[in-house]
């Protein structure tokens, strides 16, 4: 997606080294070797494994990118001698090395703004790092302190805000994640797949492995058409835990595994197919969990089944739009009611959704609305 990104836009690349080499050295990978998602959070893991994982969260603090703060601070402080800055907006705040570095921004008192596109203690997997008491209380430590020297916080769900008022005091304004518009702009007009075909982008590790649906799909596949009509597309990385359900529920041989694909080709499937699947994680910090792909499948107008909680922020996002379905982690029953009237709508050629105020998660729109803020706080 680099391409995507403006010539007149600077960007400065600073080198460092990261210990994912010395991991997959340990765990017995090839160094070209693509790490399995889940595996370093995971329920099933081998001695090792734990041990590289109790590193991680214990040593590495905040997490295994702590060696970009020193090369980084340098590069930013020699940047900042040579040139004028406005404000800057840490991308991603929830690691204590973006702060480090905001710091020598505040210290020539240049405003800031810090960007939480995920929570730092409240993350999805921050329960499995095997923290010791003394670890734990750094991290909520180094968060606390982030959160009072930004001058302002953004972060991207409503119920994340919340437990950021709970940890500080102080509650970060919500700018959601988003689509490009220009992505989706034969929405409705490219030819349907001619199968029943149900489509995941992006990886699928062990939280976000959905049972219910998969018991839901080999109920329905009783049904020798249904099950002739039947295709399931996931485009991207697969935990062995979801290829094992499959293979369990006899779905293995409905499966259409894709490779990983550039964006574009990825957002054309989106649009093609009859169904989108997002199962979300169930974890810990689930209300406000929404996924990006989320913003992609209200974009691509194709109706979307969401397994998470119903109450949460992506369910109030979906019915926002009427772009979709929501059912419980454990809802087998009304997974089998959703996708048999959706599958009846696609035998009628009638499988179509009328989404609406999907405008309001334009990035463009979004975008205005950090410049706007970034406005406020260096002025």
């Amino acid at each position: 997606m680099l391409k995507e990104i403006s010539e007149i836009v600077e960007t400065i690349k600073v080198p460092i080294w990261e210990p994912f080499g010395v991991y997959k050295k340990l765990i017995g990978k090839k160094k070209n070797e693509k790490l399995v998602p889940g595996t370093v959070a995971s329920d099933r893991q081998s001695i090792m494994q734990n041990l590289s994982v109790w590193v991680r969260g214990n040593l590495f603090m905040p997490d295994a990118l702590k060696f970009w703060i020193k090369p980084a601070k340098k590069h930013l402080n020699k940047y900042l001698k040579e040139h004028k800055i406005d404000a800057i907006c840490v991308y991603r705040a929830s690691s204590y090395h973006a702060y480090d570095c905001a710091q020598c921004v505040k210290n020539d008192n240049i405003p800031w703004l810090a960007d939480f596109r995920d929570p730092w203690s409240n993350i999805d997997f921050y329960h499995k790092l095997k923290l010791t008491n003394w670890a734990d209380k750094k991290h909520k430590r180094l968060e606390l302190a982030l959160l009072n020297k930004a001058n302002k916080v953004v972060t991207v769900s409503w119920s994340w805000a919340e437990d950021f008022l709970r940890i500080s005091g102080k509650i970060p304004m919500v700018i959601t994640n988003g689509y490009d518009p220009s992505d989706f702009v034969d929405a409705g007009k490219l030819a349907l797949d001619e199968k029943f075909t149900i489509t995941h982008a992006g990886s699928l590790n062990n939280d976000r492995n959905p049972h219910a649906f998969w018991k839901a799909l080999a109920e329905l596949c009783e049904d020798e058409g249904f099950y002739k009509d039947l295709e399931i597309k996931l485009i991207g990385q697969v935990a062995p835990v979801a290829i094992a359900d499959l293979t369990k529920c006899g779905l293995l041989d409905k499966l259409k595994s894709v490779n990983n694909l550039p964006h574009n080709k990825v957002v054309e499937e989106l649009m093609r197919s009859q169904l989108l699947l997002l199962p979300l994680n169930d974890t810990p910090n689930i209300d406000g969990v929404v996924p990006g792909k989320l913003y992609e499948y209200i974009g691509a107008k194709r109706p979307i089944v969401c397994i998470g909680k119903t109450t949460g922020d992506a369910a109030k996002i979906i019915q926002g739009t009427s772009s979709g379905k929501i059912s419980g982690f454990k809802d087998v029953e009304t997974l089998k009611a959703t996708l048999k009237s959706y599958y009846d709508l696609y035998k009628t050629k009638a499988l179509h959704i009328n989404s609406k105020d999907y405008d309001r998660y334009s990035r463009k729109l979004l975008a205005g609305q950090i410049t706007e803020e970034l406005n406020k706080i260096s002025n």
